[in-house]
């Protein structure tokens, strides 16, 4: 049976108020379905529920900002289904461009920060290890256990903006540490000098997702220098393919300084080993572009471009001359875009004909030009999802290759 403090007893019986009191009844409820035995402090949350999915939505928080809610923690938002900075991208409907803003603004009003970015861990403040937070969307989950050894669930909408509120989680899933072990092993072969590394990152998680699924994955055999940005392309990777929340990368991840730790002294259910040959597989499945083929755009950063992208962005520009033969966007977060105006750098983006997209996605929301036609990313997220979101066909290659690309307006494969 759930265990309550008197303070959340206090918050379920409305004497912190009625919205805190609606929020407590989400938590204690998912709570009970999880079997959790009580619930714990979360340092803080991020929310999913911001992008806009119809008139329920919207309504949700509403009613959260009529009873006067506030959250509890420090809390962020994600994308969102509008770029705020660069409103004359949007190319929607008028009506769900108006309700799109509202829900936006509804989850500033509750305390929440004007993050609007899903990689949130490029923020200033972002968890330690063994921190317990509440964070959704599934590339800034399976980031935070991973990469950073914070501890949260996958956490959806409606359930984050409850826990944000109550400050309050249930002791379950990932939270607990039996849970964090490792179930399937993943031998990969060395690609350390392999040319594109940024897509054999996404191929290897959108493998790694489709063959784990909700169980947790460890990964032995990456490069030793494997980056931040190349951890989260690959986790990016695995939780669209699949459901994988954590990922053990050994000897590179914080909670796996070997294989032992990361499983936790167990043996694997199972244990695969992946060739380049089956990357290339994934990496030609996701690819409906042939050498040659027409472009209609190029679209980088899902999840969102940091700051060392973008210097790298910016050393293959300088490749080139002029500006590219289509459409080019980059997405990221007003703070990125923030700090790229302090180091110089947007305006040459700008210059160069790069369209900097911020608070929300290409592929979720119709800020692109074009619609209809064949647009090449380096995402294995964006590749996954494009086509079913917004109707494009999707030509699947390297960043370099991308500039490539956009530059001769023709899919190139040179890597």
């Amino acid at each position: 049976m759930l265990q309550l403090s008197e303070r959340d007893k206090a918050m379920l019986n409305g004497e912190l108020g009625q919205g805190a009191a609606r929020a407590m009844r989400i938590v204690t409820r998912t709570a009970d379905v999880m079997s959790a035995p009580h619930l714990i402090d979360i340092t803080s949350a991020h929310i999913d529920g911001c992008l806009y999915h119809g008139q329920t939505s919207l309504d949700f928080v509403e009613l959260f900002v009529a009873a006067g809610a506030r959250v509890a923690v420090p809390t962020t938002l994600n994308v969102g289904s509008l770029d705020l900075i660069h409103p004359e991208l949007y190319h929607g409907d008028r009506s769900i461009q108006r309700d799109a803003q509202r829900l936006m603004d509804a989850h500033i009003e509750l305390g929440c920060e004007s993050s609007f970015t899903c990689a949130p861990y490029q923020l200033k403040n972002r968890p330690a290890k063994g921190e317990q937070i509440a964070w959704a969307e599934s590339n800034a989950i399976v980031f935070a256990n991973s990469v950073l050894g914070a501890r949260t669930s996958r956490y959806g909408d409606f359930l984050d903006l409850a826990a944000a509120i109550t400050g309050r989680a249930p002791y379950a899933g990932l939270h607990v540490e039996a849970n964090r072990a490792g179930q399937i092993v993943f031998n990969v072969e060395d690609f350390a000098s392999w040319p594109s590394r940024d897509i054999y990152f996404a191929a290897l998680g959108l493998l790694v997702g489709k063959l784990a699924g909700a169980i947790v994955p460890v990964l032995v055999g990456l490069p030793g220098d494997t980056s931040e940005d190349e951890l989260k392309a690959l986790g990016a990777a695995a939780a669209s393919s699949g459901a994988v929340a954590l990922f053990h990368a050994v000897g590179i991840t914080p909670e796996a300084p070997t294989l032992a730790a990361a499983l936790q002294g167990h043996t694997p259910l199972k244990t695969v080993d992946v060739s380049l040959s089956e990357l290339n597989e994934i990496r030609r499945s996701l690819n409906s572009g042939r050498e040659g083929d027409e472009l209609v755009a190029v679209s980088l950063g899902t999840p969102h471009f940091s700051v060392s992208e973008f210097q790298r962005l910016a050393d293959i520009l300088d490749r080139f001359e002029g500006q590219p033969k289509t459409d080019f966007y980059v997405n990221t977060s007003r703070f990125i875009l923030w700090q790229l105006d302090e180091l110089g750098l947007a305006r040459k983006f700008e210059e160069r004909g790069i369209q900097i997209v911020v608070d929300t996605c290409t592929y979720i929301t119709p800020v692109m030009k074009k619609l209809t036609g064949l647009v090449m990313t380096n995402s294995g997220k964006w590749a996954s999802y494009a086509p079913a979101n917004i109707g494009v066909t999707v030509a699947y290659g390297s960043m370099n290759e991308c500039v490539q690309s956009a530059f001769d307006g023709k899919v190139r494969f040179n890597d």
